[in-house]
């Protein structure tokens, strides 16, 4: 039975209940892809694996392409007619019209182009692989519709599709890899994976949102170009970001050496785990800012957002700054031990990336996707020019400074534009920042202090838990937290409903 109709609207769950969902989502991804990781780099070999990756680095350079922003444009105007069943049934059928277009025509071409692609780079082997993820893409393409679920406040429903897809993946990449088909098999048990994926996304949004999200016919409908127009901006600002993660390899790797590009890359694959819980709030927060929501946008919400991210990413921060010798050893190894101190220097770009996310993805759903595309330009031509100066110089620690800087442009001007477009008082997140930055300096003093050494694990655990008390502390010395919020937010206690709606904080996190 549909939980829509042309009379209601589909109820959203609470920001907190689709923020603490949209991290499980991020989590079972990021657990199952480490699994089948280690997997098939055993089982397929230095050369097998290699194969494979080849295959998927030619799909994730067309990912962007056979999306054209398109999920993106969707899921914003959705949430602006949330109340609007019918509304969203259009609007969605519509952009299911041009994302199976875009998608077929991409991947359709990329399936093609696998020979001459083997052929160019002298890897026969290549081939099936390529046109395995071709499939895959495709598949993907279609899957990444389910953004809408977050548009709509359902992200429970999305765990679901996240987890369908996982585990068929896994499982059938394992299965025909141990039946002998090598990184074909890997590359079509990636394709089966997302199949069902995209299968059971498009089966719950019909449940969720009815039968008539489905186009009927090939004619483009009256949302279509609305929609085209606001993908087209996503997709300029989407390829920049894509741009701006690669520059620093690309320049790396041109100027030093292909170790001095492992050694870069290696950290900045950590830190897209420390990313998470930005990413998540963003989830819970952002689709109450499109207009149309419940008639108003939860301006609330974003400024608890801000406030909370503020304050986790200065703590995150602090162990990094602190403890980079320690994270660097134990999950790279110690052939890694260079990569300390790109950690250490890359503490600026982790700090803002916590609620860079907040803002960026804020502003898609408040509209403001145009004044993104200027901002996205300048990041990336920061994070270039300082590269090109900087790497031959100092090494690889000059792509680290290129990233913070160029961040240092793109988290602020993403502030600036949601501060504009929602007449946002930002003196309190101007507060929070000073309390949380101080607390953090203490912390990272009280780290540096007891040390990171393996060999006195007692005194580096020591120093954890002295670096978070003293942490914590100076918060609530600084009244930045209280004792009643804090239990508040530890648990559903007596009274913290109404301890947050006297803080401002009903409908934050």
């Amino acid at each position: 039975m549909s939980e829509a109709s042309d009379q209601g609207a589909v109820r959203p769950q609470s920001i907190r209940r689709n923020t603490v969902l949209a991290f499980a989502v991020q989590l079972i991804g990021a657990a199952f892809t480490a699994c089948l990781t280690i997997f098939l780099a055993r089982r397929l070999g230095s050369s097998g694996y290699g194969v494979f990756s080849l295959a998927m680095g030619f799909a994730g350079l067309v990912l962007l392409p056979s999306d054209f922003g398109i999920s993106n444009s969707v899921a914003r105007f959705v949430a602006e007619h949330r109340s609007q069943s019918a509304r969203i049934q259009a609007v969605l059928a519509d952009g299911l019209r041009l994302k199976l277009f875009a998608a077929f025509v991409v991947s359709a071409a990329l399936a093609a182009l696998a020979g001459p692609i083997a052929s160019a780079y002298g890897v026969p082997a290549v081939a099936w692989p390529i046109r395995g993820v071709a499939l895959a893409l495709f598949a993907n393409s279609v899957m990444l519709i389910g953004v809408v679920f977050t548009a709509i406040g359902r992200i429970d429903v999305q765990l679901r599709t996240a987890l369908a897809e996982s585990t068929v993946e896994v499982t059938a990449s394992v299965a025909l890899v141990l039946g002998g088909a090598g990184a074909t098999g890997a590359a079509f048990g990636r394709a089966i994976g997302y199949l069902f994926g995209a299968a059971i996304t498009l089966w719950l949004l019909r449940g969720v949102l009815g039968p008539r999200i489905f186009p009927t016919t090939i004619r483009p409908g009256p949302d279509t170009r609305m929609i085209a127009r606001y993908a087209s901006v996503l997709l300029l600002v989407d390829g920049a970001y894509t741009a701006f993660t690669y520059v620093d390899v690309l320049i790396i790797g041109a100027y030093l050496s292909a170790s001095a590009v492992g050694i870069f890359s290696a950290p900045i694959k950590l830190t897209v785990l420390l990313a998470y819980p930005g990413s998540a709030v963003s989830s819970g927060v952002a689709p109450r800012l499109a207009r149309g929501w419940a008639g108003e946008r939860n301006i609330q919400a974003f400024a608890a957002g801000l406030r909370i991210l503020l304050i986790v990413q200065a703590a995150i921060t602090a162990f990094i700054l602190g403890w980079s010798g320690l994270i660097v050893r134990i999950a790279l190894g110690s052939g890694y031990s260079q990569s300390a101190s790109v950690l250490r220097a890359l503490a600026p770009y982790i700090f803002l990336s916590g609620f860079g996310a907040l803002v960026s993805i804020s502003a898609n759903y408040l509209g403001e996707a145009p004044r993104r595309v200027p901002v996205a330009i300048g990041t990336v031509l920061i994070n270039l020019v300082l590269d090109l100066v900087l790497v031959p110089r100092i090494g690889v620690i000059g792509g680290a400074v290129g990233t913070d800087a160029a961040f240092a442009l793109y988290v602020p001007a993403h502030l600036f534009i949601c501060q504009r477009a929602l007449h946002l008082n930002l003196r309190p997140a101007a507060f929070t920042f000073a309390r949380a930055a101080l607390a953090g300096a203490a912390a990272t003093a009280l780290l540096l202090l007891f040390g990171d050494s393996l060999h006195h694990i007692w005194l580096t655990a020591l120093g954890g838990l002295l670096a978070l008390a003293a942490f914590c502390l100076l918060l609530w010395l600084t009244r930045e937290i209280s004792l009643g919020e804090a239990r508040a937010a530890l648990a559903d206690v007596p009274g913290a409903r109404k301890l947050r709606r006297l803080q401002g904080m009903e409908g934050g996190l």
